[in-house]
């Protein structure tokens, strides 16, 4: 299984981005999806899930309310519409991909993102 990521750039704080992970597997619906954050020189952080079932979703409380997670399972693409960007926000993002009840995970190679004026 392959994930690949797109969407990332420059951005003005106060702006948004759209990012993309294409996940190259028929089964995608059997994933639970998230979306990481490594900011530059710290560790990878968890931003947002949604389920492969029931589509739940949870948030980092860092972005609640301006960040959604989505995915289309007929396209087999996982989404980040991120809104209200701030400078912290910048980094690289990854699509992660965890195979349900299972400890079979997928990473892709992240995305950047720069919040900048």
């Amino acid at each position: 299984v392959q994930l690949v990521e797109s969407g990332g750039g420059l951005v003005q704080p106060g702006g948004s981005l759209k990012l993309s992970c294409s996940v190259s597997t028929n089964m995608f619906y059997i994933y639970d999806m998230d979306w990481y954050h490594q900011p530059p020189g710290k560790q990878r952080e968890l931003v947002a899930t949604i389920s492969s079932g029931t589509f739940d979703t949870n948030y980092a409380d860092s972005v609640k309310g301006r960040f959604t997670i989505s995915r289309d399972n007929n396209e087999n693409i996982l989404y980040l519409q991120m809104n209200s960007l701030k400078p912290e926000d910048a980094g690289v993002y990854y699509c992660h991909a965890t195979l349900r009840r299972s400890n079979i995970e997928y990473w892709g190679q992240g995305t950047q993102v720069s919040v900048s004026s």
